[in-house]
């Protein structure tokens, strides 16, 4: 039965750090994991709204930022303008 058994692999130290001991686990838990961009002063709300197609076909025509488009007409018409 012991003729079966395959031997076990040498130990060998890369030099690689223990990531399991006590002192690196205390530094994953302190690291902070940021993603994606960072958040801007004044966010925008996402919501619903119903438009005619032809404003939506007027707006989607120039591409990309479309809705940033709609966004920048609708603050000019109640004076919201960021300038």
């Amino acid at each position: 039965m012991t003729e079966n058994r395959k031997p076990m692999p040498p130990d060998f130290d890369d030099g690689a750090p223990d990531l399991s001991a006590p002192e690196w686990q205390e530094k994953f838990a302190k690291a902070k994991v940021q993603r994606g961009r960072p958040k801007a002063a004044r966010t925008k709300v996402s919501t619903t709204i119903r438009l005619s197609p032809e404003v939506l076909e007027h707006f989607r025509a120039g591409g990309p930022g479309w809705q940033s488009r709609i966004d920048e007409t609708l603050r000019k018409a109640v004076r919201l303008d960021r300038r």
